[in-house]
């Protein structure tokens, strides 16, 4: 498992799931903001936030402004603090899905490279039936390959050795 953070893995989760429907560039744009306006990914802060924060939030032209996403990210943020009561890390959670290594594929073109897969599809299910929310098989994906879950490069990337070690 690489060393990344919990907090870094929820961070991703969430930008994941505003991304739905928009352009992966307008959330990076928008990144900083998110990281302010929710308390650096805090998911304890996050978990307890109020319904005058939330409208601030929704309110705020740094953020994707739909109250679903909004809300769905404290949703997210209680869920994530239960996967991890249970399973001591988001980390550990994540990565049993994998058996505890990153899928290596051996991509030759971009149209080879799926937008999702059975176990983004397994993932997205068991993320759903713990309560997290924009976390469809496509988002899962996307967060799988952003994580180092799965090294999607293709071969002739100059990053494909790279992330393989």
């Amino acid at each position: 498992m690489p060393a990344v953070s919990d907090q870094v893995l929820f961070e991703f989760l969430i930008l994941e799931g505003a991304q739905a429907g928009l352009s992966w560039y307008t959330i990076l744009k928008k990144r900083d903001a998110y990281r302010e306006a929710f308390d650096n990914f805090d998911p304890i802060k996050i978990a307890r936030y109020s319904d005058k924060k939330l409208e601030s939030l929704l309110a705020n032209p740094g953020l994707v402004r739909n109250r679903l996403k909004i809300h769905g990210t404290v949703q997210n943020a209680r869920a994530y603090l239960a996967a991890v009561k249970e399973f001591g890390s988001f980390k550990t959670y994540l990565w049993h899905f994998i058996d505890g290594k990153p899928i290596q594929n051996a991509w030759q073109h971009q149209k080879e490279v799926p937008a999702r897969t059975s176990v983004s599809d397994v993932l997205s299910k068991d993320l759903k039936k713990r309560g997290f929310t924009f976390v469809g098989s496509t988002i899962c994906y996307a967060f799988m390959q952003a994580t180092g879950m799965v090294n999607d490069h293709l071969v002739t990337c100059f990053r494909y050795q790279q992330v393989r070690q």
